[in-house]
């Protein structure tokens, strides 16, 4: 036998140091990332902003009222202070007797334009909803079978109407629901379901919103189980549903116990 396969055979060097190194390395890298992220971008759109409406409104502000021409350096958000205080003071205006005045003969002037009547008469009426203190916006949250039985839509249902306003048959009760898409919440679809297939559920809007956005990830905290409260109920019905008090989550340390106990 030769000489050289007497000898002993050297070990293998171990992986487990440069694959516990790499393997740390990218958790930690991960783990940055998801909390430089969200802070990075919100800096950055909250920048973006600030600079848009710098860019479009300090040249209309007079350079008395502009802290800059007085420091020797530029003060950003100085547009977007005089945009706030703008919208106020038209608010303020509006909400007296003059300003009404002035509004409807704006409101008329518009409206005979052919081209800008239909784009102003759409823009205010999103805006009167979705801004309304009426209570003309979204109240609860409902599911339907879409786009084929057994599958579940997370819908928010805008209203109840009545067939006959929509070409079916008078005294027809219905739901207008709106199917957002994800990750855009602002993107959707406009469905009129009939009220016996709309599940209203106890999950509140800006809940279902944030399960929309992350499609799928975020639940409310502390909700283990959501109740359907009704499937064929009126609006003003399941309104008075949801006012109920909301249960209290749990806190962190009961949350803890429990898990514990559910251990052992």
């Amino acid at each position: 036998m030769p000489p050289s396969q007497n000898l002993p055979e050297k070990p293998a060097r171990s992986p487990v140091t440069s694959t516990s190194f790499a393997g740390r390395f990218r958790t930690y890298f991960l783990a940055g990332i998801v909390v430089t992220a969200p802070i990075a971008i919100t800096l950055w759109a909250s920048y973006w902003f600030v600079t848009l409406f710098d860019a479009w409104l300090r040249p209309l502000i007079p350079a008395f009222l502009d802290p800059g021409n007085y420091l020797p350096f530029r003060v950003p958000g100085i547009g977007l202070i005089f945009a706030l205080l703008g919208i106020t003071l038209i608010g303020a205006l509006a909400a007296n007797l003059v300003g009404r005045t002035i509004l409807t003969f704006w409101d008329r002037m518009l409206d005979r334009t052919p081209v800008v009547r239909s784009v102003y008469k759409g823009t205010k009426q999103i805006f009167e909803t979705l801004f309304s203190q009426s209570g003309a916006s979204f109240r609860y949250v409902g599911l339907i079978e879409w786009p084929r039985k057994g599958i579940y839509s997370l819908v928010f249902v805008s209203r109840e109407v009545d067939g006959g306003q929509i070409g079916l048959e008078p005294g027809r009760r219905m739901y207008a629901v709106y199917i957002s898409t994800t990750p855009n919440p602002t993107s959707g679809y406009v469905y009129f379901v009939d009220v016996d297939d709309v599940r209203i559920i106890d999950m509140p809007v800006e809940d279902a919103a944030k399960l929309v956005i992350s499609m799928g990830l975020v639940f409310p905290e502390g909700a283990e189980q959501v109740k359907v409260i009704a499937a064929n109920i009126d609006q003003n019905t399941a309104q008075k549903l949801l006012e109920k008090p909301a249960k209290k989550p749990p806190s962190r340390k009961a949350r803890t116990a429990k898990a514990e106990t559910a251990a052992k």
